[in-house]
């Protein structure tokens, strides 16, 4: 996602972890606009881009937070699993500049490695593994999507519906299928994952997946599959073994 700086030996510039020692409350500086102007993002250090994504005010300078977390957090993409308020705290940042910044981590890999959807139909769960794999990418929380289908099985939205503890998630009948009556799904999938890195299906996801079966059928809106995503595998409980009328 970033680039380390490679203009090293440039008279009157800083890189990576280095600060000018001017006016650092002005971050970011006329250099680094400069140089973000005319040779673009890559020219710029972690630290830099940091220091441009949370912008100038606080108490501490700029320069300094942005190297600090940089110390932290060598691998920066670990951020984007850290909630804005625990990041907030640990960094010695306000929310609203650690929500920025997950917010530009979050673009940043979509850009870099996009999963579409238009177009994209449904024919078998293999279809599903690319974008299943990118959306769970180095989460350590479970995280509960669906995915609405039109009546082609093309995929018309992705949805997270719940972000829940290391080792559950917290689901509600009305929160899948309320989006799913907004967009006129004739269909859905749903998905999560199992930080343990084991993709078998617990009893509590055989439960959750007969109650959605349930609902969806009293409101005419088929449950396709519930796909269970691991380190590994990603298992589909309907090929695993659809439940049946279980009792909660």
């Amino acid at each position: 996602m970033f680039r380390v700086n490679s203009l090293d030996g440039v008279p009157g510039q800083w890189h990576g972890a280095e600060c000018p020692s001017l006016d650092q409350k002005l971050i970011p500086s006329i250099d680094m606009r400069q140089r973000l102007d005319r040779l673009g993002a890559v020219s710029l250090g972690n630290a830099e881009l940091l220091a441009i994504l949370l912008g100038p005010g606080g108490g501490a300078p700029v320069c300094d937070l942005a190297t600090r977390i940089c110390h932290r957090w060598p691998d920066l993409s670990r951020l984007s699993a850290i909630p804005a308020m625990v990041l907030a705290r640990q960094a010695g940042i306000s929310e609203a500049r650690a929500r920025r910044l997950l917010a530009a981590i979050e673009i940043g890999g979509r850009a870099h490695s996009p999963c579409q959807t238009e177009g994209l139909t449904v024919r078998r769960p293999e279809d599903l593994h690319q974008l299943l794999r990118r959306e769970f990418q180095g989460l350590d929380r479970e995280r509960f999507l669906a995915l609405y289908l039109d009546t082609r099985h093309g995929v018309r939205g992705v949805e997270t519906v719940s972000i829940g503890t290391l080792n559950a998630s917290l689901v509600h009948p009305r929160e899948v299928f309320k989006n799913a009556i907004g967009m006129s799904a004739a269909a859905l999938i749903v998905a999560h994952n199992h930080p343990s890195g084991c993709a078998q299906p617990s009893s509590d996801d055989l439960k959750l997946t007969d109650r959605l079966d349930r609902c969806g059928e009293m409101l005419g809106i088929s449950l396709l599959d519930h796909l269970v995503v691991g380190d590994v595998e990603i298992v589909s409980i309907r090929e695993y073994g659809w439940p049946a009328g279980i009792k909660e």
